[in-house]
Parts: C-alpha cells; sequence; structure tokens
C-alpha cells in the first residue's frame, strides 16, 4: 500500500508537537559552554549554542529574559541554563528557548563577578558616603534568611542572649537557586514598605561560590543599597565576599557577626550604667561634703552681720529712690500748676458772664441767640439776659445801622 506524501510544514509540525508534548523537555536545565554568540542588538535577543567535548545544542534567550542577566555572556563561558526545549519549525531546528541563564564554573564567575561589580561601582550604589548608621539600641530587628538554615538559629541566639529587649522578626527567603536573589529582593522591599524595623539582617551560611551566587545578582543588590532601613550583611565565611556586602550599610563576616554588630551586649549596657550611677553618687558626696564645710566656717555672728548689712544697704536704697521720687514729684506739681493757673484765666476771659458784668445783654428767640437785627420781625417775643437775671419783651419797632 503506498503511503501518502506529507509537506515539510506538516513534518516540522508533528515533530514540533511531539516535543511539547514530553513533559521532560518542559523545563530543563543544561550545563555547558557558550559558542557562536550573536547579541541581536536591535531586538536585545541572544543566540549561541551550548557544547561540550562532543555534542553541541542551538539556544535562544529572548530580549524579556536576557534584559534580567547581571553579567554578560560571551563565547568560551561555562553556564547553567534553564529553560525549555522546542522545535523552530520553520527550520525544522530543535533548540532551547532559555528562561535564565547563571555562570558556571570558577572563571566564568569571577568574569561575571567582575562585570557586574564595576558596573554597579560606576553607578555609585557602593559609595561610602551612602551608608548608613546602624541605630545604637534597636528595638526591632529584621532577619531576611532561610527559615530553616542554621544561620537564623545562630542569629537568634545572638540577639536574644546579647539584647533581649529587641523584638526580632523573619522574614524567610530562598537563599540558593535561580529564584532566590528575587526572594530576597521581595523581602527587602516588603520590609521597608511596613517601616517597623530598625536594622535589617541579611543572612545566609557559608558555601561554595555558586551556592553563594544569587547574593551577586543585579536584583538583589540594588534592593539592598536601595534600602532605607540600615542593612548588615552576613553572608557566608569570612573569606566570602558577595556583592551584597558591597552595597549593605556594613559586612560583617559570618550570620553571627552581623547579629553581634547589630546590637550592643546588655550585659556591659548594665555595667556601664551601674558604673555611672556610682560616679554619680561620688560626685553627689563631694558636693554635700564642700557645702557642709562652707556652712561650717560661717558663723552665726557672721551670717548676722552679713544679713545686716545687705538690709542697711537695701534701706538707704530704698531711702534714695525715695527722695528722688519726691523731688520729681514736686517739680512735676509746679509745672503742672502754672499750667492751670494759665488755662483758668484764658477760659475765664471768654466767660459770657463777665462780658454781662459791663452792661452787655445778651437777646434770645425761641431759646436761641439772635446773631443780628434781620432774625427779628416787629411783634416777637424775645429774652433779654442781662447781669442778675433776664427780661421778657416784645419787638415794637426794628431800625438797621446805616452801614448794615
Amino acid at each position: 500500500m503506498e503511503q501518502s506524501a506529507i509537506t515539510v510544514s506538516q513534518l516540522n509540525f508533528i515533530i514540533k508537537t511531539m516535543f511539547e508534548s514530553e513533559p521532560r523537555l518542559r523545563r530543563v536545565a543544561v550545563t555547558g559552554e557558550i559558542s557562536n554568540f550573536v547579541n541581536h542588538y536591535k531586538t536585545g535577543h541572544l543566540y549561541f549554542s551550548l557544547k561540550d567535548d562532543t555534542a553541541a545544542v542551538k539556544a535562544v534567550m529572548f530580549r524579556s529574559e536576557a534584559s534580567k542577566l547581571n553579567f554578560r555572556p560571551e563565547n568560551g563561558m561555562a553556564v547553567l541554563v534553564t529553560g525549555r526545549v522546542a522545535v523552530y519549525e520553520r527550520d525544522g531546528v530543535y533548540q532551547i528557548y532559555v528562561e535564565q541563564m547563571i555562570p558556571s564554573g570558577a572563571g566564568a564567575l569571577a568574569a561575571a563577578y567582575e562585570q557586574m561589580k564595576k558596573k554597579l561601582t560606576a553607578e555609585g550604589l557602593f559609595d561610602r558616603a551612602k551608608k548608613k548608621r546602624l541605630p545604637a539600641f534597636p528595638r526591632r530587628i529584621g532577619v531576611i534568611a532561610s527559615k530553616n538554615g542554621a544561620a537564623v538559629r545562630d542569629i537568634f541566639n545572638v540577639l536574644s542572649r546579647r539584647w533581649p529587649l529587641a523584638d526580632i522578626t523573619l522574614y524567610p527567603v530562598l537563599v540558593q537557586g535561580v529564584s532566590a536573589a528575587e526572594s530576597v529582593a521581595s523581602a527587602i522591599r516588603e520590609a521597608n514598605e511596613k517601616a517597623a524595623d530598625d536594622v535589617l539582617i541579611i543572612a545566609r551560611g557559608g558555601g561554595s561560590t555558586e551556592e553563594l551566587w544569587a547574593f551577586n545578582e543585579e536584583v538583589l543588590v540594588r534592593a539592598v543599597a536601595s534600602s532605607a532601613i540600615p542593612t548588615v550583611s552576613g553572608v557566608g565565611h569570612e573569606t566570602d565576599f558577595t556583592l551584597c556586602d558591597f552595597a549593605a550599610d556594613l559586612r560583617a563576616p559570618t550570620p553571627s557577626a552581623a547579629a553581634e554588630l547589630c546590637v550592643p551586649d546588655i550585659a556591659e549596657q548594665r555595667r556601664a550604667v551601674e558604673a555611672l550611677f556610682q560616679r554619680l553618687e561620688d560626685i553627689f558626696a563631694r558636693q554635700m561634703k564642700n557645702k557642709e564645710s562652707w556652712l561650717q566656717a560661717l558663723s552665726v555672728g557672721g551670717v548676722k552681720n552679713r544679713i545686716d548689712r545687705i538690709i542697711e544697704n537695701g534701706m538707704q536704697y530704698v531711702d534714695s529712690l525715695d527722695a528722688g521720687m519726691n523731688a520729681r514729684l514736686q517739680a512735676k506739681l509746679k509745672v503742672s500748676e502754672s499750667e492751670l493757673a494759665r488755662l483758668a484765666d484764658a477760659l475765664d476771659l471768654k466767660n459770657p458772664l463777665r462780658i454781662l458784668a459791663r452792661g452787655y445783654a445778651v437777646c434770645e428767640k425761641n431759646g436761641a441767640a439772635v446773631r443780628g437785627i434781620n432774625a427779628l420781625t416787629v411783634g416777637d417775643r424775645i429774652t433779654l439776659r442781662l447781669t442778675g437775671g433776664s427780661a421778657d419783651c416784645t419787638v415794637t419797632e426794628k431800625r438797621t445801622d446805616e452801614n448794615g
């Protein structure tokens, strides 16, 4: 029986469908060396091959994932990639669609480390001038660490022993693997949003360079540098240095040392307070002794004489004030009397009674003074006010002066 033919597109589609139906290919982790590396600058996509001693496979990393890399891939670099395997139908080629990539091997890790350190140093993330001071007596301490690790137990033991007055908040995170950096960065952002902690400890126990690599990733380092809460990095052992150490406000050689640097020793503080109280007691005792000696040196007569002199001086001062005030008061009274006499004379000159005493009279009509002849008519009833009394009159005749 003759088999019907299919097109190349149909063949590639069948192969693609077979790849996609295989669960083991939906997410794989592959190690290898980069070769044929191409950075497609217009799109931001990365194209390369992964190879070992005997084989090679094509790989592509799209811009959305490539933009998250914290190092610059290059030919010859050993890496660990995670992604899915699928078929590119147009060319009938299977390849790895890379979602995550980290350096693998001491040489590649060192190169990536230096690349990122140089980049972030140029941006000023590690400047000493930006470092914040730790609080002397923290009341709340945030611990960002794995909840199951030995590091967190050591930190809690040290904090409870040295400074049991502080409240401790644990932010459990992943400290190893492809999701660890974002896990720690997210915890730092959460602590800053709450703004409840006085200091943050970022901790992880010792491990290989690969195991500590999350603390070199850009997302974590930037979160540490941008934290408004002071941070202490206690990652790895004394000889381990991560970029998190440079970004933190203070670096500790171990998680336990980070806890010690964050809090004072309550026993030492108690001894210091006791010594301070003793000094205060000594000072008070010396001052009391000096005062007693001073009082004893003053005899009863001496005190009385000093009091008498104070009283005499006060009385003389009061007498001088009294004399001065009397003199100023008498002078002011004389000036006031003279001014009063002057005003009385001026007022008397304007007194209408004095004018009437000279033989003048005031003519009134309807209770108001008559100011001229034109205000009167024959028959008007008027009142004449003279010295000693008044007279009611009737106008019988009106004459006008020649000069008007």
